[in-house]
């Protein structure tokens, strides 16, 4: 569905759009997220799936990385002119965003991403973080995700001023040369033997539209995760996630898969230890991208930059942990 035509939009006829050097890289359903401001991404995605889109005068998938000299034939859309703006329903969800920055250079900004923010719009979703970084940096030419987290996951996200950065860190993502470490709350005591688990996944899509992730081991990608036990709590395991692979809520299948469900999550969670997190404040997923270490796509020195976790995620622990020492005292007085 189109957005509606108002003072800050504007219905453009057919356009053809020369690929540059810099854009050239990209998959063509990003690079039209990025030039059609406040298209939906749905509508990107079904002008791409009818055909109306053109590359070189034939069809090609979402999928299609861009080269150089390249024809893009884009049909007639309603695109949105001037600044980019966040609807004042959302304000209260980036009205801190730019002290959330815990890493800046001329290439990059590492976002310590808040829960309940979207990585980017679509699907029913107005804005996200990229489009809310576009609005408060209405000076900044070039801002493009180099990756996603989860809407209810918070923590560190890269976030690309320059498409040779962009080029260089997607390179950096598709040699497995980004580390990324989560910190999940899980019920129960996690077996200390268990720090790998390879399962595939594969992913399906309900006729509700909602996205599940289930291990396959015969139509599955490959998928595997590392963890490390980082603190015993009261009938639950603070943890420690390094996903090898990057799929769609990787960590989060393979927890349940598991039996430890991440907590507070609403998809593939325990909903008796979700009610029990619930009942000490804690009205959220626990997971958190504690820690990413790259490469600096400028100079090639390593950077291992962290964000803190969360007050909501640290109280949850520290009730958690109050709780345990109290049963340990009751159990040494018995």
């Amino acid at each position: 569905m189109q957005p509606p035509v108002n003072e800050n939009t504007v219905r453009e006829g057919v356009s053809f759009k020369n690929v540059t050097d810099d854009d050239a890289g990209q998959r063509l359903d990003n690079y039209l997220a990025r030039i059609l401001r406040g298209v939906p991404r749905s509508l990107i995605y079904r002008i791409l799936r009818r055909g109306e889109v053109r590359v070189n005068k034939g069809r090609v998938q979402p999928s299609y990385k861009l080269q150089s000299g390249d024809v893009i034939r884009i049909p007639p859309v309603t695109v949105t002119k001037g600044p980019v703006t966040v609807p004042s329903s959302g304000l209260h969800l980036v009205q801190d965003l730019s002290s959330r920055i815990v890493y800046e250079d001329d290439d990059l900004m590492v976002v310590d991403k808040p829960a309940g923010l979207a990585s980017h719009g679509g699907s029913g979703i107005e804005f996200g973080l990229i489009e809310a970084l576009r609005a408060l940096r209405p000076e900044q030419r070039f801002l493009e995700l180099a990756h996603r987290l989860d809407r209810e996951t918070s923590g560190c996200l890269i976030v690309a001023k320059r498409r040779s950065a962009l080029r260089n860190l997607h390179e950096q993502f598709r040699q497995r040369a980004v580390h990324k470490r989560y910190l999940t709350l899980v019920p129960g005591k996690w077996n200390r033997k268990q720090n790998l688990i390879s399962a595939p996944l594969i992913r399906n899509e309900l006729r509700s539209g909602e996205r599940m992730v289930e291990v396959d081991f015969r139509r599955g990608a490959p998928s595997s995760t590392g963890f490390d036990i980082v603190e015993q709590l009261d009938d639950a395991t603070l943890m420690a996630a390094m996903p090898h692979t990057g799929r769609t809520h990787q960590i989060r299948v393979h927890c349940a898969y598991a039996q430890h469900p991440v907590g507070g999550d609403e998809k593939y969670g325990s909903r008796e230890f979700n009610q029990r997190l619930r009942s000490i404040g804690l009205k959220r997923m626990f997971l958190h991208a504690f820690r990413i270490t790259f490469f600096s796509p400028s100079d090639g020195r390593t950077l291992k930059i962290e964000a803190p976790l969360p007050k909501e995620l640290a109280d949850a622990v520290k009730a958690l942990r109050i709780k345990s020492a109290d049963d340990d005292g009751q159990e040494k007085k018995d």
